[in-house]
């Protein structure tokens, strides 16, 4: 995707998903910046209605209360300072002070922050490209008075700064120079005449980080890797070499493979669910993961193992079955271009990189492709593979029972109640910005925003953790709640799909009636907003005995004085 095609974009006329309000802020020109990032947003089916500040505003936008930034209230803020800009301030300082340049730099952006989450936005802000001014040589990399180890310093602050506050994000320039070079990022001569840093060819790549922050915050994100495994997780056939002749370990391209592995692994460290869809016979296709001396990869890493003579197609859905999570959180890595085209045409929204014919390449392609963007990370995220395995294990056992009722009893589930917590409040946060399909009203909360919701005295945050025989399912619902005279309103209710058919709402529904009257509440109200990817919940307050606002029928009611509890396999756990 080019510049220009991303221009005409501006123009198409489309049904946006989302729409957003985006205040952009620079100290050289964004005409094209804006441009790019706008354009791209439409290809993400994001529409986004931009405030650009005039030319090197920025403080002057935040620090004035009167400021067309705080009339225009964004949802978010971008900024972007050139590192040109950054060397000119830099030389302009004292000599005494140029050893504390970037703790005061840092100190600006702190206020920016501050100011930001007053106005209820949250700030994208670029790190800096590092390049060395020539002034001291190699020896500026060690002298704290030179311009690149302040910068270098003031990149770390930054990183530390987004990584302690909410709602403040980083768009890794940095990372982008360390990949393509400086002359591909920045066009010295539109610099000079018209005071624009980025060059045509990079602002669709810079757009592309931008758009995929956002999307993430937005519920759009991956949750799986599935992995073909011939050529593709090791190099050779299992099958014909056998598994003292398949490529890996540390000798020639090996590596590659090894290397990619590495990177799988550390996916699902972080919480991405891994899996196998390979044509091969099982037993086979298992033992490099149980025997191989060289293989990063164990069985114990991989949530579902399919391997069989089935089509890729076939397998794909059985594994989205298993983790009841959208085709379109799925990545599919396969070397067989017959096997992805196939997959691509059969499941349009499951990702599918055209890897390159080289494995060397690899992995240098995919980390361009950025699939796997972050909004939170979380201590129990390295748990979730133990969890879908469980829940393989459930899928499997359902087999056994002509019944619904009977397999749900025999799971011996328990749920515990609580409201929240210091200790529950990130995973809260977390499932809020990433739950999509059982999400009542989809508002997204980060962990400060949480925070103030909850301390809010007519505000309630109740958290639900299920357990049954075969594991630990975590904390998997929450409701958030706010008091109205009489009525309880559920401002947003959320689930993880992995407790679907748990009968879970409907335990979720019984407690919540029982808390409702001890607060002396005689009602409790609901509304459906529907999203792209919550039809999943279009009937569920129906399903549950609310009944349709005459006025308008995306807002539900329910009577709670002669309400009847349902009838749960599910036990109340202290």
């Amino acid at each position: 995707m080019n510049f220009n095609s991303l221009k005409k974009n501006l123009k198409k006329e489309f049904s946006p998903r989302h729409q957003l309000k985006m205040a952009i802020l620079g100290d050289t020109a964004t005409q094209f910046l804006s441009t790019a990032i706008v354009g791209y947003a439409v290809e993400e089916g994001i529409k986004l209605d931009v405030y650009e500040a005039p030319y090197n505003q920025i403080a002057l936008q935040f620090k004035n209360p009167m400021s067309d930034l705080h009339d225009f209230k964004p949802n978010y803020i971008l900024i972007f300072e050139a590192e040109t800009k950054l060397k000119d301030d830099f030389y302009k300082t004292p000599t005494e002070e140029k050893n504390s340049f970037a703790q005061q730099k840092i100190g600006t952006v702190k206020e920016y922050s501050s100011i930001a989450k007053q106005l209820g936005a949250t700030i994208l802000y670029f790190n800096f490209c590092e390049v060395n001014d020539g002034v001291y040589g190699n020896y500026a990399a060690q002298y704290p008075e030179s311009f690149i180890y302040q910068c270098r310093e003031l990149n770390f602050e930054l990183g530390k700064l987004a990584s302690e506050t909410t709602g403040f994000y980083l768009v890794d320039l940095l990372s982008q120079q360390n990949k393509y070079g400086i002359n591909f990022i920045k066009d010295n001569q539109l610099l000079i005449q018209a005071d624009m840093y980025f060059t045509l060819d990079f602002l669709p790549l810079i757009a592309k980080n931008v758009i995929d922050i956002i999307k993430v915050r937005l519920g759009d994100l991956k949750k799986c890797l599935i992995l073909d495994l011939d050529n593709t997780t090791w190099g050779g056939i299992i099958g014909d070499d056998g598994i003292n002749n398949i490529q890996i370990g540390g000798l020639g391209i090996g590596k590659a493979f090894t290397k990619l592995q590495y990177w799988a692994k550390e996916l699902k460290n972080r919480g991405i669910i891994l899996c196998v869809a390979s044509k091969n016979t099982e037993s086979i296709a298992l033992e490099p993961f149980q025997q191989h001396q060289e293989m990063v990869l164990k069985e114990d890493d991989i949530s579902v193992f399919m391997a069989n003579w089935d089509n890729k197609v076939t397998n794909i859905q059985k594994i989205q079955e298993i983790l009841n999570i959208g085709f379109d959180s799925m990545v599919f890595l396969d070397d067989n271009p017959f096997e992805r085209e196939m997959v691509k045409q059969n499941l349009p929204l499951v990702t599918v990189p055209d890897l390159p014919e080289n494995p060397a390449e690899y992995l240098d392609y995919i980390n361009s492709l950025n699939l796997f963007e972050a909004a939170s990370v979380t201590q129990l995220d390295n748990k979730r593979t133990v969890q879908y395995k469980e829940e393989a294990n459930r899928v499997k056992a359902k087999t056994y029972f002509d019944n619904e009722d009977a397999f749900l009893q025999s799971l011996a589930m328990t749920c515990k109640v609580e409201a929240i917590s210091p200790f529950s409040l990130p995973r809260i946060a977390q499932l809020s910005l990433r739950s999509n399909q059982f999400n009542l009203r989809t508002i997204r909360f980060d962990e400060e925003s949480l925070s103030n919701y909850s301390n809010n005295p007519n505000h309630k945050v109740i958290s639900f953790s299920l357990k049954d025989k075969y594991g630990d399912y975590g904390l998997i619902a929450a409701l958030f709640l706010e008091k109205r005279a009489e009525e309880i309103f559920i401002e947003n209710w959320i689930m993880s799909c992995r407790v679907l058919k748990r009968g879970m709402e409907k335990f979720t529904l019984n407690y919540l009636v029982e808390f409702a009257k001890s607060l002396g509440c005689s009602k409790i109200g609901g509304q459906y907003l529907a999203t792209p990817k919550n039809a999943l919940v279009k009937e569920h307050y129906k399903d549950l005995g609310f009944l349709a606002n005459q006025a308008d029928d995306s807002y539900w009611s329910l009577d709670i004085a002669n309400y009847q509890p349902f009838e749960v396999q599910i036990q109340t756990t202290i």
